[in-house]
Order: structure tokens, then C-alpha cells, then sequence
């Protein structure tokens, strides 16, 4: 097994960030596994995302959408709320981003209300890229490559917490996104990322909070 001390290719993975979307370009660099477009939430979106979890109970829903019928594919699930009208439209402008950045006609939509941790162990998926946003709540925590000591991932951690296993040296090292930030995360089946995929995991929901949170994904051929 090659260790990431004996490949000084994978200890150049880092992330870059930015304020403006053109930022997710940069997903394309060969030494980058996330890229973050930093923005805030604005009223209206924020009235949108309230009144959206007042009327639905923690679940996941998935849909798979194109940029020409994502909104109508929202209305005709969770109903044609002027108030929703806000949220509806950020999805749609999100799935139209994610399209045309990767070329591709359509995407797997999940619209996720959690009142706990979906995968509270740090993880890589094993996919090429997924796009993650929360719209409430507590925002995806991630690891820099370079820290982390991936025999630690899954079984590796010998039935030990993140925090006890080996996997990161010091709780210091856990990054997390921040509320409204879209964030591109690259997987394991990116072309020549296998090994450097993100490691990220879902934060902890206070008791009474819940999340809302949305993530884009290829469609399987």
C-alpha cells in the first residue's frame, strides 16, 4: 500500500475558496479536493428556508433533475408555496451551476431535513464530485489531505472515535463549511484522485435543531 509520505503527489491536495461561483473552475486542478464559493444567505432565502421546515418533518427526498425542470420537479413535490418560491428558484440556479460545469445534462438531486448526524464518521465517497450546501443549521466539517492518516478511515479505526483513532492529529484540524457556503467536494472516482478523495463527516445536531441540507450528484449512467 502506498502511504501519502511515499507519494508527494497526493500532499499537494488543498482547497481553495472564493466569493464569486467562478471559483468551482478550480475544481478541475489536479491538486485540488475542495473548492467552496462563500456566500451569505439573504433574506428572502432565509424566509424561504423557514417556512419550507415548517411544513416538513425531517426526511430525505431525491430527485433526479435537468436545469430546464428542476423548479417545476420542487413545486410538484413539496407543493407551489409563494413563500418557497426564494429556496425553490437557489436549487434551480445551483443544479443549471453544477450542470454546466461538468458538462452534463442532468443531476441527482437530495434535499435532506435531519435532526441528527447522517454520517457522523469521517468518510470519502466514492464518487467523482458532489456539490453540498446547508440552507440551516450546522455545515459539513472537513479535513485538509495533508493531515489526515487514512489507514484511520473506516475499520482502520480499530472501533475507536475520529477524534481517538489516529486519524487527525488534533481536534484543531477539523475545518467545517459555514452556513450558506456551496462547496464542491471531490471524490475518490475522480479521474487519477483515487486516495485523495475529501474526507469530511456530518456535524453533530443539537437536541430540538435540525439541518437542511441539499447535495448534487452525476447520474449513474
Amino acid at each position: 500500500m502506498i502511504k501519502e509520505k511515499d507519494n508527494p503527489a497526493l500532499d499537494t491536495q488543498r482547497s481553495i475558496h472564493g466569493a464569486t461561483p467562478d471559483v468551482f473552475t478550480k475544481i478541475y486542478q489536479e491538486n485540488i479536493n475542495i473548492v467552496t464559493w462563500q456566500r451569505d444567505i439573504s433574506n428572502e432565502l432565509t424566509i424561504a428556508i423557514k417556512d419550507f421546515l415548517s411544513r416538513h418533518k425531517p426526511r430525505a427526498t431525491v430527485l433526479a433533475v435537468t436545469p430546464a425542470n428542476a423548479n417545476e420537479s420542487l413545486k410538484e413535490t413539496f407543493g407551489e408555496s409563494n413563500m418557497m418560491t426564494a429556496l425553490r428558484d437557489d436549487i434551480a440556479l445551483l443544479v443549471d451551476m453544477f450542470c454546466c460545469l461538468f458538462d452534463i445534462k442532468g443531476v441527482g438531486l437530495r434535499i435532506s431535513i435531519l435532526d441528527r448526524a447522517m454520517c457522523p464518521r469521517f468518510h470519502v465517497d466514492k464518487i467523482p464530485c458532489r456539490l453540498v450546501t446547508t440552507y440551516h443549521g450546522a455545515a459539513t466539517d472537513w479535513l485538509h489531505h495533508d493531515v489526515i492518516n487514512r489507514e484511520k478511515l473506516g475499520a482502520g479505526n480499530q472501533g475507536k472515535s475520529d477524534e481517538q483513532s489516529g486519524l487527525f492529529p488534533s481536534l484543531s484540524n477539523i475545518n467545517r463549511l459555514t452556513l450558506g457556503d456551496v462547496a464542491l467536494l471531490k471524490g475518490e472516482y475522480w479521474y487519477k484522485n483515487n486516495g485523495a478523495g475529501l474526507v469530511h463527516r456530518s456535524p453533530p445536531v443539537a437536541d430540538g435543531e435540525r439541518r437542511l441540507l441539499i447535495t448534487l450528484d452525476f447520474l449513474s449512467e
